[in-house]
């Protein structure tokens, strides 16, 4: 009798997991392409901050450029990482999304992603990620001031290479009241991305179309753009 019952509930046990286990195969299986169109939407639309899609014709997302591993340190990189290749219709790439990390921020690493046009000018400046002091050194967020949209045009010689400092160190650019260290890390990191493209702009502006982008007749679509800042 109890080897009876000992089995039955065995056997039930079995069917339990047996039945929770195809639940959530099918869940994953099911979800699987919603979740990873959301992701592909989101990735867009942090891009298509620095580029707009009429700056280009190819798919950001897909033609993309592998960073050397020489070159992680100067930009911050443990992990290595992709820049975004924005081309014309004849090829040309105009502009380029560099992945970036300053790792002295106040608290922790401060992720970015900096734009950078043919010409050596920054096309845009969006941080991604960041542990920094709510109400302070947050500030660096688009959405909690227009502190990071002062990059915008400029470059290694606009203001002059000694100036890319905060205005306390003797350089151009403004801190926030009460919070240098943010400021000055992203300020530094944005140079550093800048020095990186000068001395290799060659190899990176002729950069080959990625073997993932095929030829997409659409580049991303207009329902992954971001609303106007």
């Amino acid at each position: 009798m109890l080897r009876r019952s000992i089995a039955g509930n065995a056997a039930a046990l079995a069917l339990f997991a047996l039945t929770t286990a195809g639940i959530l195969a099918v869940t994953e299986v099911t979800t699987r392409e919603p979740i990873e169109r959301a992701i592909r939407a989101a990735s867009a639309r942090a891009l298509l901050e620095i580029i707009p899609l009429e700056r280009h014709s190819n798919d950001l997302l897909l033609d993309t450029y592998p960073i050397p591993r020489d070159y992680w340190g100067p930009l911050g990189l443990n992990d290595g990482g992709e820049i975004n290749l924005a081309r014309e219709t004849n090829g040309q790439i105009t502009a380029v999304i560099i992945p970036a990390v300053a790792q002295d921020g106040y608290s922790g690493p401060i992720k970015m992603l900096v734009g950078v046009n043919r010409d050596g000018t920054i096309a845009g400046v969006r941080v991604t990620s960041h542990s920094e002091t709510p109400g302070l050194g947050d500030k660096i967020e688009l959405r909690k001031s227009n502190w990071i949209l002062q990059f915008n045009g400029l470059s290694l010689g606009d203001p002059p290479r000694d100036q890319w400092r905060v205005q306390k160190d003797g350089g151009s650019f403004d801190q926030f009241t009460g919070a240098t260290i943010t400021p000055r890390a992203v300020v530094n990191q944005v140079r550093s991305v800048l020095e990186f493209v000068a001395a290799h702009h060659q190899q990176i502006f002729s950069a080959p179309v990625s073997k993932r982008a095929v030829e997409v007749e659409q580049p991303v679509t207009q329902e992954a753009q971001p609303e106007n800042q």
